[in-house]
Formats: C-alpha cells, structure tokens, sequence
C-alpha cells in the first residue's frame, strides 16, 4: 500500500456560518492541495469534510496519516467515540443523538477503505502545512463571499 500524509482543516465564519475546508495530500515527491467551501455550515462539519474529501481523493487503498487541529475529529477515533456511538444507536452518553452522523457515516465507510491513523496536531502554531489547510479553508470562505 502507498503512504499518504495527509493534513486537513475547516473553517466558519460564525458558528454556523459561511464555512470551508481545506486538505494537503502528500505522497513521496507529489502534493495535492484542495478544498471547498459551504455557504452555512458548522465549523465540525467542515474539519469532518476535509477529512472525507482528502480520503475520497485517493484512488486506491492506502495508508495515511492524517493530521488535524480537530480535537473532534481525532478523539472521535483514537478515544473510541465513535464506536461506542455505533454500538448505542448512533447516541451519545446523554442519549441524544450524535451531530453530524451523515459525514461520520462516510467518513467510516473511508477508512474501511483505507488504514487510516489520526493524529491531532496543536492549530494556529508551528505546523507548516496545518497552516496551510487553514489558509485554504479561510480563502474558499473569502473567494466565495467576494463572488456574492
């Protein structure tokens, strides 16, 4: 299998609000960058879109680090969250129901596709390309509202 880095970020302007996504692949020699931008959206569920754009751009199994300022994204994997809402229903411990379970479903139908390690990484400081997918989220919110 290939192994693919990957650094994905989402962005909102207001919480909800005008959102984008942005996602940096990397994999030897190559870098592919993109992202997107939803005009009313959640900050979650763009930093849940990066990541299943990034994933969905991939051709083939592979395996990828994934990198993300989430905390919401990452915790969701590596605490076991989201599995144990698979197991209560789609529920949380407060027995209300889990947000964003359309993204979270396709976000797991991605990684039975791929193996896939999260790694949450510390947003806004030194990390290069962190930064990047910010930069990106942030400009797709901008491109757009200079287009309205």
């Amino acid at each position: 299998m290939k192994q693919v880095t990957l650094y994905t970020d989402g962005a909102c302007s207001g919480n909800p609000g005008p959102g984008g996504w942005g996602a940096v692949l990397l994999y030897g020699q190559f870098r592919r960058e993109l992202s997107g931008y939803h005009p009313a959206t959640t900050n979650n569920r763009m930093e849940l879109t990066a990541a299943i754009e990034g994933l969905s751009a991939l051709t083939e199994p592979c395996q990828v680090a994934l990198y993300t300022d989430s905390a919401y994204l990452a915790h969701a994997f590596q605490k076991g969250w989201l599995a144990a809402w698979q197991k209560n229903h789609w529920l949380k411990s407060d027995k209300k129901p889990v947000e964003n379970q359309d993204l979270w479903r396709r976000l797991l139908d991605l990684t039975a596709l791929h193996q896939v390690v999260f790694f949450k990484v510390k947003g806004h400081s030194s990390n290069r390309e962190n930064n990047r997918c910010d930069q990106l989220a942030t400009d797709a919110i901008r491109e757009m509202r200079a287009r309205a």
